[in-house]
This record gives structure tokens, C-alpha cells and sequence, in this order.
């Protein structure tokens, strides 16, 4: 049941509206926005909603289970503020969203319709179509562990332990020369050994990228260069001389925490589970048949 303002519940009751809809978007890096279908700046909250971006909404789709509803906003990307770089950067990819109804004649008549965050976006040459999913999106995400093999805990974190801040594990270096759109040669790595990087992390300090982070899906040492492979190429192109400061990444096999960590009673993997072959094996005459560990 929402709590519906009394005076914009008058306003509905007059049969003639001034209705509009206001979105507040939060993204994951703390910038927040405001976009209306209106077509001038409307204010409320210490946020303006800005007609600008020229954002349409569809109508809601909703149910009384708990599937996810949704609800369209379709804009263009001519707009400085969501532009077609910022979407394939990821950067608003599950931003938090506001959703409100706005009497635009008076804006303090208004109620917030849902709450909820970007899903899928789909892009064309001119325009883009946002999915807004609600809260119970949350719901469907896997919650708990997985039995694997290899250790289902991000490198660094608290399941984890490994300080990755440490110099034994981080390093920082500057682009030499652009090999491919995604390799390149650095300077500043020449204390590590090759492969120490692959599956780490490289994180931009200055360019284009500054800020951004990125996988590594190779490290290789030649001759004292360090080669440097990207899982994929940054949206934003790096240059040379960009810097950055370059993080240890990790297989997740029990033999590298213990090797290249010292990590193993961290070890949140379960290496001795049964593998595909166990559930494939069959009786055969030749042994195996007096009750011991297979």
C-alpha cells in the first residue's frame, strides 16, 4: 500500500492531470542523476530532474507474485549525461533507481511508484532502451557456496585473507608501447616473475581509464619487458605513458594458495570432491571390490 499525498490524490480525483514521471539514479561510483518525460527541469529533494536526456517511460509491469517486475526508460544518446561510452563501460549497470509519480505544476505533489535497478540495456545507434527491474530481481541471485574444486573466494577479500596491498603482491607501472588493443608493454614490473600478474587485476591511475579497473588474462616476462594481456579491451582506449598499479592474481587451486600465498588454511576450495570420473566408473572383474576408498 503506498502513502499517497492528499493533495495529489485530489489532483487525480479532478480528472485532468499535469502528471509526469522523474527517475533518481544513484550508479555504483556515488554520481546520482535526475531525468523526467517533462519537458522542463523539475526539482525536488536537492535533485533536478533534467528533460534533457529526452527519457520515456513505458508502463509498468507488475504481478502479485514474485517475479520481477519492470518498466521501460528509452532515451537518446545524444545526451552528456548517458552516453554510449558510459554504457559499455558498465557504469551504469545496476545503479539504484527512483521511480516517481510528479504533479508537474506543483512538485510536492508526488509519490514514489517503486525503487529498483538498471537491468538490461539495450542500445541502438541513436537511442537506448533501460530495463528498471524491482527489488525482487535480488531474489533470484545464487545466495550460499558452491562445492567446487578450486577456491570459491575473491582474492583478497576477508574469506580470503591474502593482503594484496603488500609489495610482495602489487606492483605499479606506466604503458610503453601499445602491442594490441588490449597488450601492451610496461614499465615497473621487471621485480616480478612471469605469469605473477595473470588473473590479477589492473587498475588505471591516470588516461582515459583513470579510475577503471581491469582483468589480466596473461603476464609474460621477455628479455626483462613485462607483456601485459588484458581479458578485454577497456572501452576507453589506454595510451602510452598511462599509469597504473598492477595487483597478484590467483587460479584458485589449492597448489598456488600454498605455493604463491602461503594461504592454504584460507583454502576455501574442496579439492578431494569426487570429479566427473567417479560417477563414470563401473564394476569391473579386475579388483576394486574389497571396500576400500576408490
Amino acid at each position: 500500500m503506498k502513502n499517497m499525498n492528499p493533495d495529489l490524490q485530489a489532483h487525480l480525483d479532478e480528472g485532468t492531470t499535469t502528471l509526469s514521471w522523474c527517475w533518481r539514479i544513484a550508479r555504483a561510483d556515488g554520481v546520482s542523476f535526475g531525468f523526467t518525460d517533462h519537458d522542463v527541469t523539475l526539482s525536488f529533494d536537492g535533485t533536478d530532474f533534467e528533460p534533457e536526456s529526452g527519457l520515456t517511460a513505458s508502463e509498468v509491469r507488475s504481478g502479485s507474485d514474485l517475479s520481477v517486475d519492470a518498466q521501460d526508460a528509452e532515451g537518446v544518446l545524444t545526451s552528456d549525461r548517458i552516453t554510449e561510452t558510459d554504457i559499455l563501460d558498465g557504469r551504469w549497470d545496476n545503479a539504484e533507481v527512483e521511480v516517481w509519480r510528479v504533479n508537474w505544476a506543483d512538485t510536492g505533489q508526488r509519490v514514489l511508484m517503486r525503487r529498483g535497478a538498471i537491468g538490461q540495456i539495450r542500445r541502438g545507434r541513436l537511442a537506448f532502451v533501460a530495463e528498471v527491474r524491482s527489488l525482487a530481481h535480488v531474489l533470484g541471485q545464487t545466495v550460499g557456496r558452491t562445492f567446487q574444486a578450486t577456491c570459491d573466494a575473491a582474492l583478497g577479500d576477508a574469506r580470503c585473507g591474502v593482503d594484496l596491498e603488500d609489495p610482495a603482491y602489487k606492483g605499479t607501472g606506466a604503458v610503453i608501447d601499445l602491442l594490441r588493443d588490449r597488450a601492451f608493454t610496461a614499465s615497473g614490473l621487471g621485480g616480478f616473475t612471469s605469469g605473477w600478474f595473470t588473473f590479477g587485476t589492473v587498475e588505471w591511475t591516470s588516461g582515459a581509464n583513470a579510475g577503471r579497473r581491469s582483468e589480466i588474462i596473461a603476464h609474460d616476462v621477455t628479455d626483462g619487458i613485462a607483456v601485459v594481456t588484458l581479458l578485454e579491451a577497456p572501452v576507453r582506449p589506454f595510451a602510452e605513458t598511462d599509469t597504473f598499479s598492477i595487483r597478484a592474481g590467483c587460479d584458485k587451486r589449492m597448489e598456488t594458495c600454498g605455493a604463491k600465498f602461503a594461504n592454504i588454511a584460507n583454502f576455501r576450495g574442496f579439492p578431494h570432491i569426487p570429479g566427473q570420473d567417479a560417477v563414470l566408473r563401473y564394476a569391473t572383474k579386475d579388483g576394486g571390490h574389497e571396500g576400500a576408498v576408490l
